[in-house]
């Protein structure tokens, strides 16, 4: 074989070294556009989750925030009433617990802060009816306190007129000039059983009867005379058998518990007076009072037990 010059080697040599540094450039070049391409991205995304990490940040914020403003909310809402105040502790609990949760919850766990979103919703709407609701007690409460208020005036007054109206009988009872006023005697009133029987006692009577006897008078005047008669229970009340008799005395109307009409002919005459469809009777002392339209004549009493 035939020997190689040493200075054709060399340039030979050369030749291939730079044929093989130029195949080599395109491919460092490739490889340059996607080590930037791929820098690039990194950065980009980068960025980005920087950026969203930033933004979920300030939504937590926000919603934490708002929570806080609402259990401030919670705080200042106060109710006189019992039952509301004890559904409002409930309440102020939950909303509480709710801000400690929210604390120790990372921004970045999205289905934590929509499930907090939406609790905060509800105890939003949760307030809104616990406002509503004292509302409308406390404007209940203002109307019962004036009827309440009402109430006791008309009673005052219908005390007022009632202790008037004894006064009133009394005094004219007082004042009834003997002459020709009708006087009556034997005055009773008696209670009887379903059977017919006179008894004292409240669960076996039935009706009660008021008898008397006018006294004979030939000052009086003759004809047509109407008693009215008034009982009371052991209250005070006075019973009434829905007839609604009544009698003027004193320039007043004055309701009566029965009434009877009789002809009176100058003469004792003895009459009896019926007490019934009063309601149940009950133990103590019923007290009975006899009117004419001139004055009273007289009362009794009837003790059952």
């Amino acid at each position: 074989m035939e020997k190689e010059d040493p200075l054709m080697r060399l340039e030979r040599e050369e030749r291939e070294r730079k044929a093989k540094g130029g195949s080599l450039k395109p491919v460092m070049a490739v490889l340059a556009i996607v080590a930037l391409g791929l820098a690039g991205a990194l950065a980009y995304v980068t960025i980005s989750k920087n950026s969203l990490v930033k933004d979920l940040e300030i939504d937590k914020q926000q919603l934490t925030e708002q929570i806080v403003s609402l259990q401030g909310d919670y705080e200042s809402l106060s109710s006189e009433y019992d039952s509301v105040n004890s559904q409002l502790d409930s309440s102020r609990e939950e909303v509480a617990q709710l801000v400690e949760r929210i604390k120790k919850t990372e921004a970045t766990n999205r289905a934590k802060m929509r499930q907090y979103e939406k609790e905060l919703g509800t105890l939003r709407s949760i307030m809104r009816g616990y406002v509503k609701q004292i509302d409308s007690l406390n404007t209940l409460n203002k109307k019962l306190t004036v009827q309440a208020a009402n109430a006791r005036r008309e009673a005052a007054e219908a005390g007022r007129k009632n202790a008037e109206l004894t006064e009133q009988v009394n005094d004219l009872s007082s004042k009834v000039a003997v002459g020709s006023i009708l006087k009556a005697r034997s005055l009773s009133l008696v209670a009887y059983a379903s059977n017919g029987k006179a008894t004292d006692r409240s669960s076996r009577t039935t009706q009660m009867v008021f008898n008397l006897t006018l006294a004979e008078n030939e000052l009086a005047p003759t004809g047509p005379v109407r008693i009215y008669l008034r009982v009371k229970d052991p209250d005070g009340n006075l019973l009434l058998d829905g007839t609604g008799a009544s009698f003027t005395l004193g320039g007043d109307a004055v309701p009566a518990t029965a009434s009877r009409e009789i002809d009176y002919n100058g003469k004792d005459v003895d009459v009896s007076i019926y007490v019934n469809d009063t309601g149940a009777f009950v133990k103590g002392i019923y007290s009975a009072e006899a009117y004419t339209a001139a004055g009273k004549l007289g009362q009794a009493e009837a003790l059952l037990r």
